[in-house]
């Protein structure tokens, strides 16, 4: 096993006793070599960067452990890919759980059937009621046709967040707008608003 360099040594003993400079000093003597690590396994930029400072906000932390490490660097790497790993299944879980919420819903019985023009005034409606950043993000999504990954970055914001505000749009837009698709004589309405569930 490669000894840990007598400076990086230091620095993990002083961080191990809160010391805040050497702890940060050990963050910009890696996040370089972690984020390219990382968007390697990844394929996503903003996933990377918030796998790196929740790596490193773990170890801080964790920081009296720190002086019980024999190589930094090999410990640091192993940590990153294990959370870049979970936040893949993560993301492929919200991924399908999108897409379950897109499939079709059980037709739900009415009274009467609702023409296009008020389906799409429901549906306005609750859209005007999401949250301010689901209404962002699903406004960006529907109306621009902007990806998860455009979106993130247009808003400053994680693919994986992005994906969370999309769930609980779908989720709330369903609730309100579903049941209105399957009634007798939607059926165009149900090809118009397809994309949205």
């Amino acid at each position: 096993m490669e000894p840990i360099p007598r400076s990086e040594k230091m620095l993990l003993m002083q961080a191990a006793e809160g010391d805040q400079a050497s702890f940060s000093a050990l963050f910009h003597a890696y996040k370089h070599k972690l984020y390219g690590f990382l968007v390697r396994i990844t394929d996503a930029p903003g996933m990377a960067e918030d796998i790196i400072q929740d790596v490193f906000l773990r170890l801080w932390n964790k920081r009296v452990e720190l002086t019980d490490i024999d190589n930094f660097g090999a410990y640091l790497f192993r940590m990153a890919q294990n959370q870049a790993l979970n936040a893949l299944k993560r993301r492929a879980r919200e991924y399908q759980y999108i897409a379950s919420l897109q499939e079709p819903v059980a037709p739900a019985e009415a009274e009467t059937a609702l023409n296009m023009r008020e389906v799409q005034a429901k549906l306005e409606n609750a859209v005007a009621q999401l949250p301010p950043k689901q209404k962002q993000v699903f406004t960006l999504s529907r109306d621009k046709g902007l990806k998860h990954d455009e979106i993130a970055r247009e808003m400053n914001i994680s693919p994986a967040t992005v994906n969370n505000h999309m769930i609980e749009a779908l989720r709330t837009l369903r609730k309100h707008v579903g049941p209105y698709l399957y009634t007798s004589g939607s059926y165009a309405l149900l090809t118009f608003l397809s994309p949205l569930f």
